[in-house]
């Protein structure tokens, strides 16, 4: 078999030091890959299986002392042997190595240090592409099948996600999971961000706005465009919008950067395209029209878990249940009615999704910062209750009345497609989540929505609600990351990555 040079596993107590490790172990691992590949694609017929494999970082400890009870994650649950692959260091620096630096803080470097290593799980050859390699579609199909028998694969086996789910089953004298995903299944979802937003996902920041409707994305290229234009005010400003296509527009003032000139429009729009306002240290803002549907919502929320968001918050439409509400009005969710069905597999029905106080706080204080509304007047126009989603687009056409009545049982005050899927898949996968919504039509009340009546709606609600979502995003980048993290969302068996 062709593989790297191998790499022995090697003891740190300094989280800089493993880092370097795990880039070593990881670039001479793609490196081999790529060489290997471009010598099949050259035409030369290799001899041996091709393989390499992704970096580990494994720690493990005897004791049972006593962690800050207060401490959401950065530790491990008890003694054991803890571990997982790693991938892209390049795009997780930061994150691996805030990951490493709490582990040796909260349980002291005497008593655990970080073990870094090759492990014995292939990297997949698609993983191993530059962001711009297609090499497949230059193959004829004889060697694509030579290529199925000499390079490793996607393992689907690989990628599921029991451990975020708490389904895993560990056998007996095997290490214990350190993280939610393990670098397959990171991989996976980083060349399915690429594909459904066309975008690559260096470029995705820390708080997360999705939509249902393209309005919103409008207004947001809009406001982007705007500020791209303005001089920086603040050394921790937006530095640059992307749009689909990696096209980059820098702050103006700013230089560009080594890669801008890659960027272009693509020639069709991809399937849920994502928009970003940069910041340099990642925490700024992404926008994604998922489209409609709870398919969708969760789709997109599957792979941008994996890069461990701040916060995803919904901003989009709904229909007002309750003849009080006029359109125009928000809905500030604080319990869902799950009939969205599609994580009923891997969220049981019977788990609650509870709202999140940081996050209510600040999609209030945006709203009333925004609108220069409070106390009863800001009542008037939000109304904070439980969302119902479905996934049922035509429920209102269903007999006898039964959507009515499980919607007042329910207490609900609005009725979407997507916000619970969002809420409950951060939940699932330990990311803060929050709905925001606008009442759109009141169908059980005979406004329905019409071509003339949205248009209007549109005009009058649809800037409001964006900056209010972005205002609350930024809010939430105030208050810090680490309140935001909270044991909230975390189970009593939990992984030590946050």
């Amino acid at each position: 078999m062709l593989t790297p040079p191998f790499i022995a596993t090697q003891r740190y107590d300094d989280p800089a030091a493993a880092l370097a490790q795990v880039q070593a172990i990881y670039d001479s691992s793609i490196r081999h890959l790529r060489a290997c590949l471009q010598r099949f694609i050259r035409g030369e017929n290799l001899a041996e299986r091709v393989r390499a494999c992704y970096p580990f970082v494994r720690v493990h400890t005897d004791t049972n002392a006593p962690i800050d009870s207060r401490l959401a994650y950065g530790f491990v649950a008890g003694p054991g042997t803890y571990e997982t692959t790693l991938t892209r260091p390049d795009l997780f620096a930061n994150y691996y190595f805030r990951q490493f630096d709490l582990l040796l803080k909260n349980h002291g470097s005497a008593r655990v240090q970080l073990e870094v290593g090759t492990s014995s799980q292939p990297i997949p050859v698609h993983f191993s592409f530059a962001e711009h390699d297609h090499v497949e579609a230059d193959m004829p199909p004889e060697r694509l099948h030579r290529m199925r028998d000499l390079f490793d694969l996607p393992d689907l086996s690989a990628m599921d996600d029991g451990i975020a789910n708490g389904t895993v089953d560990i056998a007996p004298g095997r290490p214990q999971p350190l993280s939610l995903f393990t670098a397959p299944r990171v991989d996976y979802s980083l060349q399915r961000l690429r594909h459904y937003t066309g975008t690559a996902p260096e470029h995705l920041q820390n708080f997360v706005l999705f939509t249902n409707y393209q309005f919103y994305i409008d207004e947001f290229i809009k406001l982007g465009q705007e500020i791209m234009c303005q001089p920086m005010n603040g050394a921790d400003d937006y530095v640059a919008f992307v749009e689909p296509g990696n096209l980059v527009t820098r702050r103006a003032g700013l230089e560009a950067q080594p890669g801008d000139e890659r960027g272009a429009a693509p020639p069709r729009m991809p399937q849920m395209p994502a928009y970003h306002l940069v910041r340099e240290d990642g925490s700024g803002i992404t926008m994604i029209n998922i489209g409609v549907g709870p398919a969708n919502a969760k789709t997109i929320t599957d792979h941008v878990a994996v890069l461990r968001p701040h916060a995803w918050l919904m901003l989009g439409h709904c229909a007002g249940l309750r003849n009080t509400q006029a359109l125009g009005d928000y809905v500030l969710a604080h319990g869902y009615v799950r009939e969205d069905h599609v994580l009923d597999e891997d969220l049981p029905l019977w788990v609650p999704i509870p709202a999140l106080a940081e996050i209510q706080l600040a999609l209030e204080a945006a709203v009333a910062e925004v609108t220069r509304l409070s106390g009863h007047d800001l009542k008037r126009i939000m109304r904070t209750g439980t969302v119902a989603s479905t996934d049922n687009r035509n429920w209102e056409l269903l007999p006898h009345r039964t959507p009515e009545r499980r919607f007042s049982q329910s207490r609900a005050v609005a009725l979407d497609m997507e916000s619970a899927t969002i809420a409950a898949n951060g939940f699932r996968f330990r990311v803060p989540y929050g709905t925001l919504l606008c009442v759109s039509d009141k169908p059980l009340h005979g406004e329905i929505k019409l071509p003339g009546m949205a248009n209007q709606f549109y005009r009058q609600r649809v800037d409001q609600h964006l900056r209010i979502g972005i205002r609350a995003a930024e809010l939430l980048r105030q208050d810090g990351q680490d309140r935001l993290h909270s044991r909230k969302l975390r189970s009593f068996a939990e992984v030590a990555f946050q």
